[in-house]
């Protein structure tokens, strides 16, 4: 088997591909090459051309194992989302949250039909609707954190 020293340039053309393949190439040893006087050669055999490329150095089994590791992930992500269109339909058909007064009303709140009241935003306390005759008008009920810390 005879074997040419060509530059990197030369043995671009000849494989089909380009520069920075043959140099990629030349760095995962998959061409013979040396070093000389600063430039890259690399030794093609004479029958090499670009209708014969270098053979693939990842064998056909580690292909097939990821194509079908592949098809598992898609599986499963096919899965996931029906059951994500599942429980969005779930919630749909349960009605949109917050209809209510608020889910975070006490028992007695709810019979009562009055908020408890705590210090305003000034530390006075707020008169009851009652009171001040202005009717039942509902104030949003505030978030647990706000009712704990104040806000």
């Amino acid at each position: 088997m005879v074997r040419n020293r060509v530059t990197v340039q030369e043995a671009a053309q000849r494989l089909g591909i380009s520069e920075s393949g043959v140099r990629k190439r030349v760095k995962r040893r998959q061409l013979d090459s040396t070093h000389d006087e600063g430039r890259v050669y690399v030794y093609l055999d004479t029958a090499r051309t670009a209708a014969d490329p270098v053979p693939d150095s990842v064998p056909d089994k580690y292909v097939a194992r990821l194509e079908d590791e592949v098809a598992y992930l898609r599986e499963m992500l096919r899965r996931e989302q029906e059951i994500n269109a599942m429980h969005a339909s779930n919630m749909r058909a349960l009605g949109a949250p917050g209809s209510e007064r608020g889910s975070e009303a006490t028992q007695d709140e709810q019979n009562t039909g009055q908020e408890t009241q705590g210090p305003g935003p000034e530390g006075s306390t707020a008169p009851d609707s009652e009171a001040t005759g202005e009717g039942n008008i509902e104030r949003p009920q505030r978030s647990l954190w706000r009712r704990i810390f104040g806000g």
